[in-house]
């Protein structure tokens, strides 16, 4: 973060000075620095107060403010927000059902989603954790290329969970 230098803050006596357009004027007395800002109505901001000695350069600092918030906010929204969606499968589940699940699967992957995979079991299913192992094993088997398995089948109390992440494409 850029520094304001005031006269309550004035460590060194001298500064290097760097002008509004960029250009460097040289090491001169602090007090003689913050008048030539003063002058053109422009602040004095330290910029490198470890180097020796410390950096400052005449600037609008409000105006530079403004600018990289602008700019954090156009970050912001060209950044890709990834969800994780949720999809919940049944051991005894209908290959039409499965086909079903499995599309809606690939349109989140490919909208750069995660995706956790759970297997619901009911009753005594439980007892036959493999069947839900073997569902997950297929799903990501069928989505070999487009996703890969970020964390493998997991047994939490009546489900099993899987998480599957977009594979990087290589272009």
């Amino acid at each position: 973060m850029k520094e304001y230098l005031t006269n309550e803050r004035i460590r060194a006596k001298q500064v290097r000075v760097i002008g509004p357009d960029g250009q460097q004027l040289g090491i001169m007395d602090t007090r003689e620095a913050l008048r030539l800002a003063r002058e053109q109505d422009l602040d004095l901001v330290l910029v490198g107060p470890t180097a020796d000695p410390p950096v400052a350069r005449i600037m609008d600092y409000s105006k530079w403010r403004y600018e990289q918030q602008v700019a954090e906010k156009e970050a912001r929204k060209k950044a890709k927000r990834t969800e994780v969606k949720s999809i919940k499968f049944r051991v005894k589940i209908d290959n039409h059902d499965y086909q079903t699940k499995l599309g809606h699967i690939k349109r989140f992957l490919e909208e750069g989603h995660k995706v956790k995979v759970t297997i619901m079991f009911r009753g005594r299913e439980v007892s036959h954790p493999e069947l839900g192992q073997r569902l997950l094993e297929r799903v990501a088997e069928d989505l070999k290329g487009l996703a890969v398995v970020e964390m493998k089948p997991e047994l939490l109390g009546r489900d099993m969970n899987m998480l599957l992440a977009p594979a990087k494409v290589s272009a």
